[in-house]
C-alpha cells in the first residue's frame, strides 16, 4: 500500500507584483516588506547608496583593519591641523596689523628715548624682522 498523500492545493503563492513591490529598495526586498516613506534606501538615493557601498568596499580592501573609518580619521586630522594653522595665521595677521597701525599712528620717527640714551641697553640689538611671540599658547580650534 502506497501512502502517498497528494495535496491538490500544492501551488506556491505567486508573488504579487505591483508598483510598491517594484519600487522597493534592496533592504526592504530582502526583509520582504514594503518600503516606507522614511526608508533608509529610497528609490531616488539608490545610486548614491551603491556608490557609498562601493567606496566602503574599496577602502576596506585598502585598509582591512580600519577601512573607510581610517580615511575619515586621517581627513579629520588634516582638518584639525589646518584649522590650527589658520588660527595661528590669523593671530600673526592681527599682530602685524596692530604693528602697522601703531607705526602709522605714531610715525617712524617716534621711538622711545630709552633705547637711544641709556647705557645698559647700548649692546641691545633690536630685531624688527621677527617677533618674539610664540603662537603655541593659542587655544586649539575644536
Amino acid at each position: 500500500m502506497s501512502t502517498s498523500s497528494h495535496n491538490s492545493n500544492n501551488t506556491s503563492p505567486s508573488p504579487i507584483i505591483n508598483e510598491s513591490n517594484q519600487r522597493r529598495c534592496a533592504a526592504c526586498k530582502y526583509l520582504r516588506r514594503r518600503c516606507s516613506r522614511d526608508c533608509q534606501l529610497p528609490v531616488h538615493q539608490r545610486a548614491q547608496a551603491a556608490e557609498a557601498m562601493s567606496a566602503e568596499a574599496y577602502w576596506r580592501v585598502q585598509d582591512p583593519v580600519y577601512g573607510s573609518v581610517g580615511v575619515i580619521n586621517l581627513l579629520q586630522q588634516h582638518i584639525y591641523m589646518n584649522q590650527r594653522e589658520l588660527a595661528r595665521t590669523r593671530a600673526q595677521i592681527a599682530i602685524h596689523t596692530a604693528e602697522q597701525e601703531a607705526h602709522v599712528a605714531y610715525g617712524p620717527a617716534h621711538e622711545p628715548a630709552q633705547f637711544e640714551r641709556s647705557a645698559p641697553q647700548d649692546n641691545f640689538v633690536r630685531d624688527t624682522t621677527s617677533t618674539s611671540l610664540e603662537f603655541n599658547h593659542l587655544p586649539d580650534i575644536s
